[in-house]
């Protein structure tokens, strides 16, 4: 059986984690090119994980430039079992103020520009996403916010826009109106990758700004929202370690099958699968490759 690994994406303003300890780097490629930067191994309190920074080193790509594939191959590469997602974003209820972590369990997909399968050429999947977040990931973050006194929401609707510009009013009326919670720009394709890559996700949006629906709050201001950013980023290093520990001292995830979704999703029979495609995505599909050589 696969040992559980974590690992931690990290949205702008969290590019580097100062809390590890025995830090080492792992340059690595993948079928699908580069991913957004090195992914930095290290421990916290002799637990290892993992930490890759979505918008790379210096905030080089825009969400719309991220090589989403790249990033959860590599983590796959790994063995990585469990990725947390952090990131900034806008609000879309009065609610939900600035500073306000959110556990989302919905999302709403609006990009438009991104590769958002592994499964093309030869092979073909259709992997459900009903349920596109982990339930046992959201309660263990549910109980390291409440440790920390974190304010926190359980619960919420992710609508991913294509960016990098922010909403129109007219967009941000939109949304309200279809019970969307928060608004960002990375989260997918990211967890319809990570859920093809039977990896478990979660997603920790913290609220950065009240996007541009309401008359009452300043339109989406730059300055601001890097203000408040700064703020969720010191509180986000003390979620990553409190979850750290909690995730290391055992966690049942029985309940949840992202690990074996593919059994159930892959339409192509194996005997049918393209040749290169099939070596392209070997990472994705080790477990079946192994399975395969096995009974050889």
């Amino acid at each position: 059986m696969l040992k559980n690994k974590l690992a931690f994406i990290g949205g702008s303003g969290i590019y580097n984690l100062d809390i590890l300890q025995d830090v080492k780097e792992h340059d690595i490629d993948s079928a699908f090119g580069k991913p957004s930067s090195k992914i930095i191994e290290g421990k916290i309190n002799n637990d290892s994980i993992y930490f890759l920074s979505r918008h790379g080193l210096g905030h080089r790509l825009s969400p719309s430039e991220i090589n989403y594939r790249a990033n959860i191959d590599c983590l796959k590469q790994l063995e990585v079992t469990d990725i947390v997602s952090l990131s900034a974003v806008g609000s879309l209820r009065d609610d939900l103020d600035p500073g306000t972590f959110v556990i989302v369990d919905q999302f709403i997909d609006r990009t438009i520009s991104r590769k958002k399968t592994f499964f093309e050429n030869g092979i073909v999947a259709h992997v459900p996403m009903a349920q596109p977040t982990s339930k046992v990931l959201m309660n263990v973050s549910k109980n390291a916010l409440e440790d920390l006194k974190i304010k926190y929401s359980f619960g919420g609707t992710y609508l991913a826009m294509e960016g990098p510009q922010f909403s129109s009013k007219a967009e941000s009326l939109l949304y309200r109106n279809w019970n969307c919670d928060v608004i960002g720009m990375t989260n997918m394709p990211e967890a319809k990758l990570a859920r093809e890559a039977e990896i478990r996700y979660a997603s920790i949006s913290m609220v950065t700004d009240y996007d541009s629906w309401s008359s009452e709050h300043d339109d989406v201001d730059l300055q601001m929202l890097l203000d408040t950013m700064h703020k969720n980023v010191e509180k986000s290093k003390k979620f990553i370690q409190n979850l750290s520990s909690k995730y290391y001292n055992g966690i049942d995830f029985t309940s949840d099958n992202t690990s074996t979704i593919l059994d159930t999703s892959i339409v192509t029979q194996p005997n049918d699968w393209n040749k290169n495609t099939t070596e392209k995505l070997s990472n994705i599909l080790k477990r079946f490759l192994k399975d395969s050589n096995a009974s050889k």
